[in-house]
Formats: structure tokens, C-alpha cells, sequence
């Protein structure tokens, strides 16, 4: 199986690996910054991207694993979706 090309947003797995999220693509750097369901934070040369028989999944159902959010910020919306911001970082920011 070829390896997809990284998408921000997408959630993917090396086998025998951790599921992860692409978060960012810098092109300029070549570089795919991912976040694994934990929260924790990587780097793969996009080099080497194909060379790791990564393949894409569906996401998590519990998709708040990596997400800093308590439970009220999304008790009560469905169990499929995000709630809505999820996807831009800067929308879970404290602006007090």
C-alpha cells in the first residue's frame, strides 16, 4: 500500500504505531508537524514521510484525547462531531 500524502487535519498510523493528527505542513522547512492522540508533539521530514508506510484512518472516537478541553466545553454535541473552532487552535485560547 503507497503511502497518502499528509493533510492537515487528517488523522494517521504507522503500523504498530500511535494514531496521529497532521496539525501543520511546512513547506518551506519540508517538514509535517503531527500531534499524537495524547497531545504529544512531533516532526517527520516530509522526505521521509513516504518512506514510513503511513496510512490514513478514521478519527479517534473520543477525538478530545489530544484536545486541552474540559468536559462541559462539549457535553451535550454530538458524539461524531467536534464542537465548532475545533479545528483552529487559536479558538480555545483564554483571551482574558
Amino acid at each position: 500500500m503507497a503511502t497518502q500524502a499528509p493533510l492537515i487535519g487528517h488523522w494517521f498510523r504507522r503500523p504498530g504505531r500511535a494514531l496521529f493528527e497532521v496539525v501543520a505542513i511546512d513547506e518551506d522547512g519540508a517538514t509535517v508537524e503531527i500531534q499524537l492522540f495524547d497531545g504529544t508533539i512531533d516532526e517527520v521530514e516530509l522526505e521521509n514521510w513516504f518512506k514510513l508506510s503511513m496510512y490514513e484512518v478514521a478519527p479517534p472516537e473520543d477525538w478530545s484525547g489530544s484536545v486541552d478541553m474540559d468536559p462541559e466545553d462539549y457535553i451535550g454535541k454530538s458524539d461524531s462531531e467536534p464542537p465548532p473552532g475545533y479545528h483552529d487552535p487559536l479558538a480555545f485560547l483564554d483571551n482574558s
